[in-house]
């Protein structure tokens, strides 16, 4: 395919500051010490980067980081909006720069004290009471796990999900988190009856089928194949970059859809994503799937097709997910137990994986599927190795 992006791109650095409750330290340092570490990585100097995109949420501007790292000629610098939604286009957006020859070194990243700072899971004074959430906040639904939650229900109504299917992958991640020594849950194991035991917050949704509230920054260096030759580290390869929105698209609350337990913006962008990659979903070794919430993990088995919809329960069951089960995924742990980076931190991971560099190691892995954030506006990325 002529206009596919296909292999024309590598990621060859990764960053991560420490994850934790309390950073100390602003956003803009979470940042530079991200992009920093990536390009130590990389095997380059910051001052080599001439891109960087950012999430638009982000709170540190790209002329800033610009400044402290000495840059003298930025080329390169989009944004890409809807939350958590950006974690995947931001690298699709770097894979674009550097295929046409408009970047030769781009980081992408996200920076936050989401734990210190401004909480998610408090949003309802910051949500604006304009346009659609006017019409969902006055009746509760003032959070994203409340939001979650009326999806969720729906997809125990339809298909018989059980809740102790949302533990299955609650305790699997946490299991992964357990033997990642950079997790926030590095030291606390969870079984299937602390899940069923935990407090409810939104019904069906209990305490551990929440993800963390985390302060800390992610980071990756984009570039040409041609140039990851002489770099330090494997290259690996962006198979596949693909975004989507679904129908009657709205943050978080797309309820006017056919079928609200189906998360169409993956539905609707993984035959693309599957088409660029020239591969199926059997030829996942690993998966890293955005995981703000337990449900949200099963549903995308179904909209990537891993299973039929409404299988995604039994799917889970007996240990699927993991790192000796039929699909393991989130293998740092995820959002629901390594930390809460708006999911740049399971990029990262998925480029461990496929170095075969990760704590939670899969055998042989030469295939990783990674997906951005969901209900709303979002990607997904196919890496491989060389």
């Amino acid at each position: 395919m002529a206009d596919s992006l296909k292999d024309k791109a590598c990621i060859v650095g990764i960053g991560e500051t420490e994850y934790s409750k309390n950073s100390g330290r602003s956003e803009m340092r979470l940042a530079l010490e991200a992009i920093k570490a990536a390009c130590e990585d990389a095997g380059i100097s910051p001052k080599e980067l001439d891109g960087i995109v950012r999430f638009s949420v982000d709170s540190n501007q790209v002329d800033e980081i610009a400044r402290n790292f000495g840059i003298e000629n930025l080329r390169f610098f989009p944004e890409v909006f809807f939350g958590g939604g950006a974690g995947c286009g931001i690298v699709q957006m770097a894979a674009m720069a550097v295929a046409l020859g408009k970047a030769k070194y781009v980081a992408c990243f996200r920076a936050l004290n989401e734990r210190s700072g401004f909480r998610y899971g408090q949003m309802a004074s910051a949500m604006p009471m304009a346009g659609h959430f006017q019409y969902s906040i006055p009746f509760g639904l003032m959070a994203p796990g409340s939001m979650v939650a009326v999806m969720a229900i729906r997809h125990i109504h339809l298909y018989g999900t059980k809740t102790t299917d949302l533990g299955e992958v609650a305790v699997a991640f946490r299991r992964h988190a357990n033997m990642n020594p950079k997790a926030m849950m590095h030291d606390r194991p969870l079984t299937l009856e602390d899940h069923a035991n935990a407090r409810m917050i939104a019904y069906p949704l209990r305490l551990f089928d929440y993800c963390q509230e985390t302060d800390g920054a992610a980071a990756l260096i984009v570039t040409s194949p041609e140039r990851a030759k002489d770099l330090k580290q494997k290259p690996v390869y962006i198979m596949a970059a693909e975004q989507g929105t679904g129908s009657w698209i709205e943050m978080m609350t797309s309820y006017q859809r056919e079928n609200i337990a189906d998360l169409e913006e993956y539905t609707r962008l993984a035959p693309h994503l599957w088409k660029e990659a020239g591969i199926g979903p059997e030829d996942i070794d690993c998966a890293q799937f955005y995981d703000a919430f337990t449900p949200l993990v099963i549903m995308q088995l179904e909209s990537f097709g891993f299973c039929k919809f409404g299988e995604g329960g039994p799917f889970v069951r007996d240990g699927a997910l993991q790192i000796d089960g039929r699909l393991p995924c989130n293998t740092s742990g995820g959002c629901l137990s390594e930390a809460y980076i708006h999911g740049v931190n399971q990029i990262v991971e998925g480029v461990r994986q496929i170095r075969g560099t990760s704590p939670v190691q899969v055998p042989d892995c030469k295939h990783v599927l990674v997906t951005a954030g969901s209900g709303i506006p979002t990607g997904a990325l196919i890496l491989r190795s060389p």
